[in-house]
């Protein structure tokens, strides 16, 4: 019988990953966690033989699923199998002495969790670099801005970019609080009071405490909980899959936008070489990869639900209700948001702008763009501005009318407000502001040198992680 693919992990996401969150994977840092147990017991006393800490090293590589498997099938119990298995390979059973399987499972769980978000803080930080480039790059190139999807006033691309790179920053400000304060369970026992490991040690809570932190330093998680049961606090599962959320918020809204831009024919997020947008219709060069962020980003939504659901459900010192959510949210949530990052950086690596046609769709819009600054002009030359607003949006809305009917081929807004008394600017005044409307958006430029220094403050602080290439994405 084929195993069924798990579709995030193998058509999504990067190597790195899926070996951290991989049953085999799993497995081994199972494994490798017992050893360290064993070690720290040995070395505060207790009488394991260091030719059987070396035996369970010799043997921890060797993972066959199946036997694991079948022996699950017997003991109805995963970690139990998963015991027997390692200590028939190794021919000793000194492994899980004084543990609950909670003080295996939630420990390694959140060994794998934290492990990802590092490797995701990485690739944020990368991406933030490469849309710095991108804001620098067309930093200058005015652009028409859209509210509501309809024109509104002067922007520049690089603006636009920054835009969405600063949400973005937002969402890594908080991965990083995440990484910085995440908290692991440590050895707390059946009921979070330690009472087998201190009564293995007979009675010596100092051992114990050293033990827990020998442990907690095994698995390089910064803050180690005080007061826990059986399980940790599953609201900090919803604030890690919030943080995954919110991570690939900034990347799907310029991803959305992106699309739109594709339709209008401004910007692509590129076409490769051999690349076929669609079977029937040889023209097209459809935004299919902007399209998959945006898909991962509702996944990402509804695992956030899932951990909404979890949260605030914990019934005294824990049960498992939460298994077989988290068995499926907590992979697949990092298996989507690792995805929508190697799939976002490819999009920022081969996405292009078509000044030519940008420049079309300015020169069509751009008297409507600076209707706000004529509106200005005409209040400090008297007019009061619900009146000037008044007469503008008469003359807007008939130029709108007649170029939508085709009665005229070209934009003659500013003719028409030169020819109405109620507006006291004439051409000449009213040409003068259009083509300083040409090469004024606002702070737009300054707001990309802005951005650009607090990417720089990230990439200073995680030099290497600004260097990550993506894989080649299906």
């Amino acid at each position: 019988m084929s195993a069924i693919p798990n579709v995030l992990a193998e058509r999504y996401a990067s190597q790195a990953i899926r070996n951290i969150w991989s049953a085999e994977g799993r497995i081994v840092l199972e494994r490798e966690f017992w050893i360290a147990v064993m070690k720290a017991q040995k070395e505060l006393g207790l009488d394991i033989p260091q030719e059987a800490i070396d035996a369970y090293e010799s043997v921890k590589d060797q993972v066959n699923l199946q036997s694991i498997m079948d022996r699950e099938r017997v003991t109805r119990h995963d970690v139990k199998a998963r015991i027997e298995e390692f200590c028939d390979l190794a021919g000793h059973q000194h492994i899980h002495k004084g543990m609950t399987s909670r003080d295996l499972t939630e420990n390694v769980e959140q060994l794998q969790v934290y492990r990802s978000l590092l490797i995701l803080r990485d690739k944020t930080i990368a991406t933030l670099a490469k849309l710095d480039a991108r804001a620098q790059q067309w930093q200058g190139l005015l652009i028409t801005a859209r509210t509501h999807n309809v024109a509104a006033q002067p922007t520049t691309f690089g603006k636009r970019i920054a835009m969405f790179g600063e949400e973005l920053l937002g969402a890594l400000g908080s991965l990083n609080y995440l990484t910085e304060s995440y908290t692991v369970r440590g050895l707390k026992g059946a009921v979070g009071t330690q009472m087998d490991q201190i009564s293995l040690f007979e009675g010596d809570l100092d051992k114990v405490n050293a033990l827990e932190n020998s442990i907690c330093k095994h698995l390089g998680i910064p803050e180690v909980y005080d007061n826990v049961g059986q399980v940790y606090p599953r609201s900090l599962d919803l604030r890690t899959v919030s943080v995954l959320t919110d991570l690939a918020s900034g990347p799907s809204s310029f991803s959305r936008t992106l699309r739109l831009m594709a339709g209008h024919e401004t910007a692509s997020e590129g076409f490769a070489k051999g690349q076929t947008g669609s079977s029937a219709m040889p023209h097209k060069m459809n935004s299919r990869s902007c399209e998959r962020v945006n898909g991962f980003q509702t996944i990402l939504k509804g695992y956030l639900t899932m951990a909404t659901g979890l949260a605030g459900d914990q019934w005294n010192e824990g049960d498992v209700s939460c298994s077989v959510v988290r068995r499926v949210m907590l992979p697949d949530a990092f298996y989507a948001c690792d995805g929508m990052f190697e799939t976002f950086l490819t999009i920022l690596n081969q996405m292009d702008a078509y000044p030519a046609v940008i420049e079309a769709e300015n020169e069509h819009y751009l008297p409507f763009l600076m209707t706000t600054t004529i509106m200005m002009e005409a209040v400090k030359a008297g007019v009061g501005r619900e009146a000037a607003h008044k007469v503008i949006k008469e003359h807007a809305v008939a130029t709108v009318n007649d170029l939508r009917a085709r009665e005229i081929n070209k934009n003659d807004l500013l003719g028409r407000l030169a020819e109405d008394d109620r507006i006291p600017l004439n051409l000449e005044q009213l040409n003068a502001l259009l083509e300083e409307g040409r090469e004024n958006a606002g702070s737009a430029r300054s707001q990309v040198d802005a951005f650009s220094k607090k990417v720089a403050d990230w990439t200073s602080r995680f030099p290497d992680a600004q260097n990550y290439e993506p894989g080649s994405i299906l």
